[in-house]
């Protein structure tokens, strides 16, 4: 036997076995026979393991290290392993803990149990807890009777899984699968669970899929045990660097009970919704090697109501709802003089059986040319054509092709205090008709038409500028003066002329109040042109700026005044002060004389503070169209919202929307949420209007009143997820909702 004992210095000994090095670092050592004693600050690096203890003993007959007391374990980086009594097995690569504690320090999630058994890189818990809180007090634990975990896929399974807020049992799950790596991977998401009255249970699991880097799949099953069950997806995908895209599609099926009770339009729900982008398709996709820049975008969506987005999520304020569907795919490429592009776009109308009516516009080819100039900058032009293809399956479709050629000659006078400007504005239209006119009993004629116009404007105007001890004032004055000219029309726009005075065409086909006819109608369909008015614009603006160049106060005042009706037209002031750092005001009006009353009138007000945001807000116009028994001219809508931040644990929320001019509340909600560091806990109150369609075809709405439960055990739950809640539907006051 030998003994050596050092005051200052480690004794190091040195272990081989299977190509595997274990070092063992200790203050006294001591051999017997084939057995290693160490002692007194022991520290042992074995592979990517290093192990501290107070004492530890190694047979090299069996290859066993067993390390005694305070037992501290790190693998890599992140995972950190503590123990009384651990033993490794060196030629089996073999080792246990007991008691076993490991916390991972990228999840900052720690796992505690009886016993703890790894082999490779699979290690085995036995009857333990798992949390990502303080363990001395943890506020959510979630004990288990077995588990397993792999260190190098970070995926960790428990099994008869309870868990705990505080020490209240709460849930119950055989399993429960969890992945502590952060980056992206297959797993299941947190459910989504919400109760009504109407429709029951509400239960969805997600499972996302991420097999590969560049996509990933989202599936969304659900259940609503009155109502009925559906599924939703989402494919993600990144093809290359500049490209991007997704499809999402969904189906839900009514309950034959559900469906007859609410009478809905349908018993079957489904849609998708395809997005695409690539900043540069041409290069990528042809293998040329163009300079300028290519895109393609693409919004494709379709569905069969709008019960497709409502039964999307039980979240309704996530939805944004629609009557009208546009899908579009937008095409061009851009060079440093000019520019070229291809638009596609598709309507449809939920509220119709048929879109076969329905004018599309597939495509529309533009060409364009940057500003160009002459004589040194002061005479400048560009050009702009678009061709449109407005097609349809039933009644007319036209190719209207549009040129316009603006030529500017401008200058600056008096040591540049004055700047003068006069442009002439050439434009033509060709309309080119198809297609069978779809009115019954109408004397319609569609004859291809031309039409060319050149009008004139003349700018003047000032801009000065003056510095200020604490602030900048810049006032901009200026005058635009237009009159039409040279007019030529044949075709379909000489039927036009014939048929209306200038006014009356201008006014019929602005307003659809004058589409009821069906013939007058048609004519409206493609004519496009308004009159030159002949008028005089005034406006002024100043903008105030503080020493650091951040805008204090924009004010700009605009007068249209008409020499066709020898009236002053709509005054328009729009406002935007900052009061202060933390206070902003905005105003846009718009006066009529003729109506003596505001066509429009916006404010808002901001009060924000790093923990305090509050904003007001109301809109109102009036179009002075006649009432009638679905419509109205004025729109009077009151929004408001507060968010608080008491500290950094507790917030507050609050929305409210009005109208005022139906009195109908159109949205409204407050709430509150509780943030730890390992914990969120929230709760709110909604209530919003939702469009549904009706058995009898007509787009209707519900009013629902919703109470959100938010609980996040993070950080096995996301801080930003949605699905991570109970939501209770609440019954309607007016029926059963």
């Amino acid at each position: 036997m030998s003994r050596a004992v050092l005051f200052l210095l480690f004794f190091t000994a040195s272990i081989w076995a299977e190509d595997a090095k274990v070092e063992v670092f200790a203050t006294t050592m001591d051999t017997k026979e084939n057995i290693v004693t160490a002692d007194g600050d022991v520290v042992v690096i074995y592979q990517d393991y290093q192990l501290s203890a107070k004492k530890a003993r190694y047979d090299r007959n069996s290859g066993d290290l067993e390390l005694f007391g305070n037992i501290a374990a790190s693998q890599g980086e992140n995972i950190k392993l503590l123990g009384e009594y651990a033993k490794l097995n060196i030629a089996n690569k073999e080792r246990t803990f007991q008691p076993f504690f490991m916390l991972e320090k990228t999840s900052d999630v720690w796992l505690s149990g009886d016993k703890g058994y790894a082999k490779d890189t699979d290690v085995e818990v036995t009857s333990g807890v798992m949390s990502g809180c303080d363990p001395n007090n943890p506020l959510w634990k979630m004990e288990f009777t077995s588990s397993e975990y792999n260190t190098d896929t970070m995926w960790l399974n428990l099994y008869n899984a309870r868990i705990y807020l505080y020490d209240i049992p709460v849930f119950y799950t055989p399993y429960f699968g969890y992945s502590l790596d952060t980056t992206r991977r297959t797993g299941v998401l947190p459910p989504m669970v919400g109760y009504s009255t109407k429709e029951g249970l509400y239960y969805e699991q997600a499972l996302f899929i991420a097999e590969q880097n560049w996509w990933d799949l989202e599936l969304k099953p659900q259940i609503r045990t009155s109502r009925g069950n559906g599924l939703y997806s989402t494919f993600r995908f990144v093809d290359s660097k500049t490209s991007k895209g997704s499809l999402t599609t969904g189906y839900f099926k009514e309950k034959q009970s559900y469906f007859s009770d609410s009478q809905l339009a349908n018993d079957e729900h489904y849609g998708f919704n395809f997005l695409y982008q690539n900043d540069d398709f041409i290069n990528q996709w042809f293998g040329a090697t163009l300079k300028g820049q290519s895109g393609i975008y693409a919004d494709i969506v379709n569905m069969n109501d709008v019960d497709y987005i409502n039964l999307s999520t039980n979240d309704t304020t996530q939805n944004t709802t629609t009557r009208q569907l546009l899908s579009r795919v937008n095409l061009f490429y851009n060079r440093d003089d000019d520019y070229m592009g291809a638009y596609l776009k598709h309507y449809k109308d939920l509220t119709l059986d048929s879109n076969e009516k329905t004018i599309q516009n597939l495509p529309a080819l533009h060409y364009h040319t940057y500003l160009d100039s002459w004589l040194d900058n002061h005479l400048t032009y560009s050009t702009d054509i678009q061709s449109n293809n407005y097609y349809r399956q039933r009644g007319v479709g036209a190719v209207q092709t549009d040129l316009n050629i603006p030529v500017t000659l401008q200058t600056s006078l008096f040591d540049e205090f004055l700047n003068v400007a006069y442009t002439s504005h050439f434009y033509a239209q060709h309309t080119d008709f198809n297609g069978e006119n779809s009115v019954q009993n109408s004397s319609l004629e569609y004859d291809s038409g031309l039409f060319g116009r050149n009008y004139h404007q003349f700018n003047v105007s000032t801009q000065l500028s003056r510095a200020f001890d604490t602030f900048t004032h810049v006032i901009e004055l200026g005058t635009q003066y237009q009159s039409d000219g040279l007019e030529f029309q044949d075709g379909y726009y000489d039927e036009q002329m014939e048929l209306f005075t200038p006014q009356q065409r201008d006014d019929y086909c602005s307003y659809a109040t004058n589409t009821t006819d069906p013939e007058y109608a048609a004519r409206c369909e493609f004519y496009n042109i308004a009159s030159v008015e002949k008028r005089l614009q005034l406006y002024f603006s100043h903008y105030l700026y503080d020493i650091l160049g951040k805008q204090i106060l924009y004010h700009r005042v605009s007068q249209n005044i008409s020499y066709n009706n020898n009236v002053a037209d709509e005054i328009e002031n729009e406002l935007d002060y900052q009061i202060t750092d933390n206070i902003n005001f905005y105003n846009n009006m718009i006066y009529n004389y003729d109506e003596s009353d505001f066509s429009k009138n916006f404010n808002q007000i901001l009060y924000r503070t790093a923990s305090f945001d509050l904003a007001l807000s109301h809109m109102y116009k009036d179009s002075f169209v006649p009432y009638t028994e679905t419509t109205s001219p004025i729109t009077s809508y009151l929004t408001s919202s507060i968010n608080y931040k008491y500290d950094n644990h507790y917030s507050y929320s609050f929305r409210h929307s009005y109208d005022l001019e139906r009195s109908q509340k159109r949205g409204f909600e407050i709430g509150f949420l509780y943030q730890k560091r390992c914990w969120d806990f929230g709760l709110r109150y909604v209530e919003s209007n939702r469009p549904i369609l009706n058995l009898s075809g007509i787009s209707d709405s519900i009013y629902d009143r919703y109470i959100y439960l938010t609980l996040r055990l993070k950080p096995i739950m996301s801080p930003n997820s949605n699905a991570s809640g109970f939501a209770y539907r609440l019954p309607d006051k007016s029926k059963s909702n």
